[in-house]
């Protein structure tokens, strides 16, 4: 079994209702009925407002691989958290990001730089499949059309990826490394740009299969018994 955690911040699924009309069940359900699909996937859902925001010791240890979404509260979570996050996947567990989650703590953290890049609402993309002997890429059209979007444009202030998988190509004349993998330790870390809160692009049955190899290929094959205890941010 791949032990997954979705963490999720649930923040406008719960305050803004055309977004609760879009995402019912938060992005992590719909996150969470995309990957059941899966019979070897084992899923725990978590968010903000938990017990330890939802990243104790305890869930950390449990999770192969942890699926990132969050925009509002980016820097509500508590460096503490990130650290924790941080140490675990340096020890082997696989991170996941998922849209505006570029600009999460954890992910500036993991990455070491700013992660910033130039934005605008309502656009429409299409997703060009760049890498396709990529695991992550099996089963993945040449070309997925988003017809809403939000437009990620370049430049994208991240390191040097080990692979650019998709590269996003937008109506309003942007084009973006929107699939994106990273190593740091032992853990694998694939960034996935697709996912805005007002379209549900993640119904998109190509979507679903990037996610899916995603978990499969961020799984770790090694994890350390204990993450390092001296992981700075």
């Amino acid at each position: 079994m791949i032990r997954i955690t979705i963490w999720n911040e649930y923040e406008h699924e719960r305050t803004i209702p055309a977004i609760a009309q879009v995402y019912p069940e938060g992005i992590h359900g719909a996150l969470k009925s995309i990957l059941s699909e899966e019979k070897d996937f084992e899923i725990r859902c978590a968010t903000l407002e938990d017990e330890d925001q939802g990243l104790s010791e305890e869930i950390l240890s449990n999770t192969d691989v942890l699926i990132w979404w969050s925009h509002a509260r980016q820097d509500d979570v508590t460096d503490e958290n990130v650290r924790k996050v941080v140490a675990h996947v340096h020890a082997g567990m696989g991170f996941i990001a998922l849209h505006s989650a570029h600009f999460s703590k954890t992910f500036r953290a993991l990455m070491g730089t700013p992660c910033t890049l130039n934005w605008r609402e309502n656009d429409s993309e299409k997703l060009f499949c760049i890498l396709p002997s990529h695991p992550i890429a099996q089963g993945v059209p040449q070309c997925i059309d988003l017809p809403h979007e939000e437009l990620y444009g370049e430049p994208f202030f991240i390191p040097k990826p080990d692979d650019v998988i998709f590269l996003g190509w937008f109506a309003g004349g942007a084009v973006f490394r929107s699939g994106c993998t990273f190593t740091r330790g032992l853990g694998r870390i694939f960034y996935f740009q697709p996912g805005h809160e007002e379209y549900r692009n993640y119904d998109i049955p190509a979507v679903r299969r990037i996610l899916k190899n995603a978990v499969r290929w961020a799984a770790p094959s090694v994890r350390l018994d204990s993450p390092p205890d001296n992981v700075r941010i």
